[in-house]
């Protein structure tokens, strides 16, 4: 008779238990399904915020009110130096100097948005310059009219000269008496030793290291009465180097 009256008790507390433990159960299943939802909101959230960005990447346009701003943060990120150009005449590479910060942040950017490619050295003044970055394409200045319309300050006082082999930036034609740099322009002294009367005019930001010979190449090119080389010379690629 005891054993019948355990069996039972045991049974029953069998069944309390069993029935005390469905509603916790249930409980954590809600608990997860409500993170598993908050997880795809939160991850919803990101997509959206990524293509937000990628937008306004999209549709950023440098002017004079943010351009300086714009570089000035653009160079804090910047551990890359150096270019290389590759042209019709062969390739060359220059090293940016880091102390002319708008100057290299803004050569970087432009490469890095391939403005350069397709862009030809349209003036050439033997055993003095070559100037590059402009085109007779429509496509020159649709790349420049998307990418903004802006000057940069000159930067003269940082100890660099005009020698041979120096990349600098000639001035904007528009009406500019502080010497304002045309940033999408850019032209390399082949003067020995150098062309120092343009210092203090113009903003020397870099010099070629390697490939100097492809440079007066394009300088002995034949050239017409607009100082404009005879048979185009293009820039085929510009690229950073790590």
């Amino acid at each position: 008779m005891r054993v019948l009256k355990l069996s039972f008790l045991a049974s029953l507390l069998l069944i309390f238990m069993v029935q005390c433990g469905n509603p916790p159960k249930k409980k954590q299943k809600n608990t997860v399904k409500e993170v598993v939802n908050q997880d795809s909101i939160k991850a919803k959230k990101r997509a959206d915020s990524i293509a937000l960005v990628e937008k306004e990447k999209d549709t950023f346009e440098l002017n004079e009110e943010n351009a300086i701003k714009f570089f000035f943060d653009y160079a804090k990120d910047l551990n890359q130096d150096k270019v290389r150009l590759t042209t019709t005449k062969g390739s060359f590479t220059v090293q940016l100097y880091d102390n002319v910060p708008y100057h290299k942040a803004n050569f970087i950017y432009l490469t890095r948005k391939k403005y350069f490619d397709s862009t030809q050295f349209h003036r050439v003044v033997p055993n003095f310059i070559i100037q590059g970055g402009n085109s007779d394409d429509m496509r020159t200045a649709k790349k420049r009219g998307k990418i903004g319309r802006y000057l940069l300050p000159p930067d003269t006082r940082k100890g660099h000269k005009h020698h041979r082999g120096t990349i600098s930036m000639p001035s904007s034609e528009r009406d500019n008496p502080h010497k304002l740099a045309s940033p999408f322009e850019f032209f390399i002294v082949t003067t020995n030793p150098g062309s120092y009367h343009l210092d203090g005019d113009y903003t020397p930001f870099g010099r070629v290291i390697e490939g100097m010979d492809v440079v007066d190449k394009i300088n002995q090119t034949p050239i017409d009465t607009g100082e404009w080389p005879k048979k185009n010379i293009y820039i085929l690629k510009a690229e950073v180097l790590d």
